[in-house]
């Protein structure tokens, strides 16, 4: 029998919307709405039902469990809690509650200082909320513990998750998230005025990149198999030098012309590997890795073929390419800080 389509879910944004909308409707009216009907920014009504509620001395707070749908999204089932005060004046000021990181460094979409509160969920917040003067606290129990596994560290967002998303619909298995998180991670990097930065395609290879040249953590990018989400990015906002980093395998691909690295979407094209290194023979091979261990000069050629193909669409930022056995160890580097675009 066929799967059935994948579900879609909702952004923590969309859901501290919510938990924003219900608790201000009972400070205006008295009465709680559960359900609590809100607009996405594409126009979308959907409701939420809440988790929580409560209410004190000039104050109300709601809860929403987040449903991420069928997104293997480290958030799905938190709950996100947003509590209200009216306030003199007009705007909305907010603030980061339990387990809300805190920005600390300039190249995020929000200025250091602030709750990583981003701002499509600000402008949702705020249009749900409607005029006059409030104060929102965002909250999200367990988060702190949450975005230890996030890039939130890297990117300089200290003590919790960010409240995130642009149309406040979780898209399953969207590669979206993974590519913007690589650019932030770029734009930190510029505006922290570092001069190089490394993508590797996995831990292994990161760490490995990162002892070799004592690059600081948010110099580090995490690439995964979006090569081509790194490269063009940074040809629009370059920095002066890229290492890409990665294992035989996925380095191949990329020297064969693929921007995107995993085995669902590129293969390695063997007949093209062994012609690259003149040996006939390795077309028979079932793995990069077999290739290079029958004839260990191909790492090198890798490496070279590779630093080309991703120097074509890095424009003027220089790139460099290591090749990294399963231990961590260095098999092969192309390129180096005098490498570039004519090269």
């Amino acid at each position: 029998m066929a799967a059935g389509p994948l579900r879609t879910g909702f952004t923590t944004g969309a859901c501290a919307t919510a938990a924003a909308a219900a608790a201000a409707g009972w400070l205006v009216s008295g009465r709680w709405s559960d359900p609590v009907e809100i607009v996405l920014p594409r126009g979308q009504v959907v409701r939420f039902a809440l988790a929580e509620r409560r209410e004190g001395d000039g104050w109300a707070e709601a809860g929403v469990v987040k449903d991420a749908g069928d997104d293997p999204d480290v958030t799905h089932g938190v709950t996100v809690r947003a509590r209200v005060r009216q306030t003199g004046g007009e705007g909305v000021r907010f603030r980061a509650g339990e387990g809300v990181g805190t920005v600390t460094r300039p190249g995020l979409p929000v200025p250091p200082g602030e709750p990583a509160i981003n701002p499509v969920p600000r402008e949702m917040i705020a249009r749900a909320l409607g005029p006059g003067g409030w104060e929102v606290t965002v909250s999200i129990p367990g988060g702190a513990e949450i975005a230890a596994k996030t890039w939130n560290p890297r990117l300089g967002i200290t003590g919790g998750l960010s409240v995130l998303g642009t149309t406040g619909i979780v898209r399953p298995f969207s590669c979206a998230a993974w590519i913007a998180s690589i650019h932030r991670g770029i734009d930190v990097a510029r505006a922290a005025g570092l001069s190089h930065v490394a993508g590797a395609t996995g831990a292994t290879s990161e760490k490995a990149a990162q002892a070799h040249f004592g690059l600081p953590e948010h110099a580090m990018l995490d690439m995964g198999d979006f090569a081509g989400g790194m490269l063009k990015y940074l040809a629009r906002h370059p920095v002066a030098r890229v290492t890409v980093a990665g294992g035989i395998g996925k380095l191949a691909k990329l020297a064969q012309g693929a921007m995107d690295l995993h085995s669902k979407r590129s293969q390695v094209d063997f007949a093209q590997l062994a012609a690259l290194a003149g040996r006939p023979e390795l077309a028979g091979c079932n793995t990069a890795l077999e290739a290079v261990m029958r004839h260990p000069p191909l790492a090198a050629l890798v490496a070279e073929e590779a630093r080309r193909v991703a120097q074509r669409v890095a424009g003027d930022c220089a790139v460099d390419v290591l090749v990294i056995d399963r231990a961590g160890a260095i098999l092969a580097e192309a390129g180096g800080p005098g490498s570039g675009a004519g090269a």
